[in-house]
C-alpha cells in the first residue's frame, strides 16, 4: 500500500507479528546493589501492514516471546495498524487474568513500540514528528558503574562520559556499604567538579542505611540517589526523601506498569521514573507523562535510549535519558540506524520514518534463542 493511501486512514490490516528472543553476553560479569548478571534477553516484535514492518522491543526474559505469540498476536494480526490506543486497550484487558504488572507488561510494551513505529512508518514520518515535538536534542546521562567494576573500571567509564561531554553520570551502589563512600570519592575525581555524579541503590539499602549513606554522598556533591530501598517500600522512599540532604533528589519509577504506578511512586519522589520497555509502551509511557504533566512531577526515562529517543523528544516533562552501558552496547551492536550521542544529548533523525531503527538479524542469529 502507498504511502498516500496509508494516510487517507481508510484502514491497512496487520498482515503477521513475529516475535523472537536473543541473549547477549555482558562483557564482563556486571552486579549492582540487590542482583548479578552476565547476560540480558531482548525479545523483539515486528509486525508487518501495508509494505511496513514496525520493530519493538523489550528486555525480559525468554517467557515474553510466549505471551506475544499466543496471547497478543491473535488480536493483532487482522487489527487497523492505526488503532495503536485501541489495541493496547485490548492487550491489557487480555491479560487481566495473567496479572498485568512484569511479563505481561513488557510483552504489551514490545508490541506496542513496533505498533507505533509502524503507524509512523505508513505516514512517511520520524516517530518524534508524529507523537509532536517539543524538543530537537534530548539530554542523557551516562549509566553504568557497575558494582563489579574495580576502582580503575569505574573511573575510565564515567571519566570517560564526562570527557566526551556529558553533563551527568550514575553509578551503582549498595553492595558493599562499607566501600560505597570511597567509590563515589573516587567516581568524583575521574569526572571532575562540572558533572553532576547520581548513584543508584537498587533497593540494596535499608531505610536507616539509606538515609546515613546519603550524607556521605553529599559531601562529594550526589545529585541524585535513585531506588535507595527496595522499590515497592513507599513509605521508606518518603522517610528517605524527608532526611535526605539539601539538593540530593530521591528518584524511583523503573517498575512502574501503569499509572496507578505512578500515582503510588510520584508522592515519595523528587524526579518519577518509568521505562516504556515496561510500562505498556509508547502508549503507558505518554499516559504516565500527561500524569505528571498534571502532577507538575519531572520525568526520566530509564534504560534503553534508543527505545526511548523519540518519545523522550516529544514527552512533556522530561528532565533526561539514560545512556545506559548494557542496552547502548546491544543496540549498538543489533540495530542499523542507532544514534550516537553529541555532547551528551541524542539527536532523533528525523529524516528516517518511524524510530528509525532496523533490526540486524544475520548480526544476531548467534545470540538466538527462539
Amino acid at each position: 500500500m502507498s504511502v498516500a493511501a496509508a494516510r487517507s486512514r481508510t484502514g491497512v490490516p496487520v498482515e503477521r507479528v513475529a516475535v523472537s528472543a536473543y541473549t547477549i553476553p555482558t562483557d564482563r560479569p556486571e552486579s549492582d546493589g540487590s542482583a548479578r548478571w552476565q547476560s540480558t534477553t531482548l525479545v523483539l516484535v515486528e509486525i508487518d501492514a501495508g509494505g511496513e514492518r514496525g520493530t519493538g522491543w523489550t528486555y525480559d526474559a525468554v517467557a515474553a516471546d510466549d505471551l506475544v505469540a499466543g496471547t497478543l498476536a491473535p488480536i493483532v494480526e487482522g487489527a487497523d495498524a492505526f488503532d495503536t490506543r485501541r489495541l493496547w486497550t485490548r492487550m491489557t484487558g487480555a491479560v487481566r487474568n495473567i496479572g498485568r504488572p512484569g511479563i505481561a507488561s513488557c510483552a504489551i510494551s514490545a508490541v506496542d513500540v513496533a505498533l507505533w513505529d509502524l503507524r509512523a512508518r505508513l505516514c512517511g514520518v520520524a516517530l518524534c514528528d508524529l507523537l509532536g515535538v517539543v524538543r530537537s536534542r534530548v539530554p542523557l546521562y551516562g549509566s553504568g558503574g557497575f558494582t563489579s567494576y574495580d576502582e580503575q573500571t569505574l573511573c575510565d567509564q564515567l571519566g570517560g562520559w564526562a570527557a566526551s561531554g556529558f553533563r551527568a553520570v550514575k553509578m551503582k551502589v549498595g553492595r558493599d556499604h562499607g566501600r560505597d563512600p570511597e567509590r563515589v570519592a573516587a567516581a568524583r575525581r575521574a569526572i571532575g567538579a562540572g558533572v553532576a555524579l547520581f548513584v543508584d541503590g537498587n533497593g540494596g539499602y535499608d531505610v536507616s542505611e539509606a538515609i546515613a549513606i546519603a550524607r556521605r554522598f553529599a559531601e562529594h556533591d550526589v545529585t541524585w540517589f535513585e531506588q535507595p530501598v527496595d522499590h515497592r517500600d513507599v513509605a521508606g522512599t518518603r522517610r528517605v526523601r524527608e532526611h535526605a540532604p539539601p539538593g540530593m533528589a530521591i528518584s524511583s519509577g523503573e517498575y512502574i506498569y501503569d499509572t496507578a504506578d505512578a500515582a503510588r511512586v510520584a508522592p515519595v519522589v523528587d524526579v518519577l521514573q518509568a521505562d516504556a520497555t515496561r510500562c505498556g509502551g509508547y502508549t503507558g509511557l505518554v499516559a504516565i507523562d500527561g500524569f505528571c504533566e498534571v502532577t507538575r512531577k519531572p520525568f526520566s526515562t530509564h534504560c534503553s535510549p534508543s527505545l526511548h529517543l523519540h518519545a523522550g523528544a516529544a514527552l512533556l516533562r522530561l528532565r533526561h535519558m539514560e545512556w545506559f552501558y548494557d542496552h547502548v552496547r546491544i543496540e549498538r551492536m543489533l540495530f542499523d540506524g542507532f544514534v550516537e550521542p553529541v555532547d551528551g544529548t541524542l539527536e532523533p533523525d528525523r529524516r528516517r520514518p518511524g524510530h528509525g531503527l532496523t533490526f540486524k538479524h544475520a548480526d544476531a542469529r548467534r545470540f538466538a534463542v527462539t
